[in-house]
């Protein structure tokens, strides 16, 4: 028994630069539908048999899962291939398909791989309705597309009139495809709910948004902990572009939340401009990947009803599993005087450490009895935080070292884990560049 299902296991098609040369002058397509679920988690299967009848292992009564790889032209293997099929398994009980167009996709020449992304998407749609016909549904459909294939996804979806139930974008390739009409590139209208995120926006990936929601972390251009010089070879090529599908399996292997700031653009986003997240209402600052999946049911109904379509920016640190923590640290004054300074702070937690933050510089002033929020993140999660440690900066013009500087209220929440009760602290007063380290308590409601 075991001899026969080590044979059935269905491999990814091996192919080499030898096959990105014979394409040259014999171009051709195959796709192989590969299978993966709770039952055959470490062996693909083929989705149909021989005869065209239905895996046994397929249930039609759960969400199946279409993942499927870019440009490949050396005709490796995606890095991500093997981690990713089992992650998603972990994270819920679906049926995953690979799906592997390696020949179509290996080639020298890129113009072709794109050409055939439309001859790819036509020959699932046939497998789709075979599906259908098997009971499955379009609603249960998650098509989540890598460069090339973000975008056969959304040809898929087009097939379909926008009926699959979700399409996610990893970095989808931005050559020969940037500046095109909705008709000829992935779009919104191809699912019930499109999200899609930007990491090599100026490089493979594309720059417009393309979803109900685009995520641009750092910006979505470069990556941190990217090679930042031609010398580091291929990587430098490759990396910024395949972190969008590392964060996407972060999102689901870890408990990261990837909260993302709803903005006008990276810079605002920098400048703590868009930190109110409708006093933090669910949905209002979504979450890359996971968390957002989680939240898909509520954002799809809103979507049908309004359509509303949001760019979103985050940071992440430059290191898998990219995870950064986010705190906004609300201030109402009641100094006048106030609002030519700024304040910077940092947290301690239980054991009496230190963690600095990344402060985004603050932009609008303080004024009398008017919050201003300060976007912090930092780099570990400060679980237990025994206090917080201040610093008030006035401007150079009215410097006045023997000021006193007084604070209604300062009220510090995490933006990362909004579960978290905020803490407060009560009339502080503070004086020019002098550190003060106060005690927090959970607020007391107004």
């Amino acid at each position: 028994l075991i001899s026969e299902n080590e044979r059935s296991c269905l491999e990814f098609s091996q192919l080499n630069v030898k096959d990105s040369f014979k394409d040259l002058f014999n171009p051709r397509i195959e796709i192989i539908l590969m299978m993966f679920t709770r039952n055959n988690l470490n062996c693909a299967e083929p989705l149909f048999k021989q005869n065209n009848s239905l895996n046994i292992n397929f249930n039609t009564q759960k969400k199946t899962v279409w993942l499927i790889h870019g440009y490949r032209p050396i005709g490796s293997t995606p890095t991500w291939l093997q981690n990713f099929p089992r992650i998603l398994l972990n994270e819920e009980d679906v049926n995953v398909i690979v799906v592997d167009w390696n020949r179509g996709a290996t080639t020298f020449l890129y113009s072709r791989a794109v050409k055939n992304t439309k001859k790819v998407a036509e020959n699932l749609s046939r497998h789709i309705k075979n599906l259908l016909k098997h009971g499955a549904s379009l609603d249960s459909f998650h098509f989540i597309g890598v460069s090339l294939g973000a975008h056969i996804s959304g040809f898929v979806g087009k097939i379909f009139r926008g009926q699959l139930g979700r399409i996610t974008g990893l970095d989808p390739a931005g050559p020969r495809f940037t500046g095109k009409p909705s008709y000829s590139r992935l779009d919104y209208t191809d699912a019930k709910f499109v999200d899609v995120i930007h990491s090599d926006a100026d490089g493979l990936g594309i720059k417009e948004p393309l979803g109900h929601i685009d995520f641009y972390p750092n910006g979505g251009k470069k990556q941190p902990g990217c090679p930042k010089t031609i010398f580091s070879g291929l990587q430098y090529i490759k990396c910024d572009h395949q972190r969008a599908v590392y964060l996407f399996m972060a999102s689901l292997e870890t408990n990261c939340n990837f909260i993302s700031f709803p903005c006008h653009s990276y810079k605002d986003y920098k400048t703590s401009l868009c930190v109110a997240c409708d006093s933090f209402k669910e949905n209002s600052c979504p979450w890359l990947g996971k968390r957002h999946g989680c939240n898909y049911a509520i954002l799809k109904g809103r979507m049908e009803r309004a359509a509303p379509r949001t760019t979103v920016f985050l940071d992440t640190s430059g290191t898998y599993p990219f995870c950064t923590y986010y705190y906004v640290l609300s201030v109402i004054v009641l100094d006048e005087t106030m609002k030519d300074g700024y304040i910077s702070f940092k947290l301690l937690n239980q054991f009496g450490r230190t963690e600095e933050p990344r402060l985004y510089e603050k932009n609008q002033p303080f004024y009398k009895l008017q919050e201003v929020k300060i976007l912090a993140q930092f780099l570990n999660d400060v679980i237990n935080i025994s206090r917080i440690g201040l610093t008030y900066y006035q401007s150079s013009k009215l410097q006045c070292p023997t000021c006193k500087y007084r604070i209604q209220s300062l009220m510090l929440k995490s933006l990362t884990y909004p579960e978290r009760p905020p803490l407060c602290r009560y009339n502080v007063i503070l004086k020019e560049k002098e550190k003060v380290f106060l005690n927090l308590d959970t607020c007391t409601p107004k």
